[in-house]
């Protein structure tokens, strides 16, 4: 018998062999046997609000808080935003954002 003259029966099983085969490979991206998956689930009023940065241009003045671009005047998470200074923010519940002190510097100081 020769191997181009493969009845269609043959071809079949191949093909369904190879199929089952690929079915069972382990994608190896995903987390190995026994790991757990732990959804986490954050509002938007427990989350915290971190001052990314403060852009002042003349008497415009602008902060990008957790990636969102705010004026004085603006909310976030329902409470107005009073002041923005070079450093931090100030909101009207008396909290002030403050950027990270490694940021803050300038070499040499």
């Amino acid at each position: 018998m020769s191997l181009l003259k493969v009845s269609p029966l043959i071809a079949l099983l191949m093909l369904l062999a190879t199929s089952t085969q690929a079915e069972t490979l382990r994608d190896p991206t995903r987390p190995g046997y026994g790991s757990l998956i732990i959804a986490s689930v954050a509002s938007s009023h427990s989350r915290d609000l971190i001052l990314n940065s403060v852009i002042k241009a003349g008497s415009a003045s602008h902060a990008v808080i957790n990636n969102e671009i705010f004026g004085i005047g603006d909310r976030v998470q329902g409470v107005n935003i009073t002041a923005i200074e070079i450093n931090s923010v100030s909101l009207s519940d008396g909290r002030k954002l403050t950027m990270f002190q490694a940021i803050t510097e300038s070499k040499g100081n």
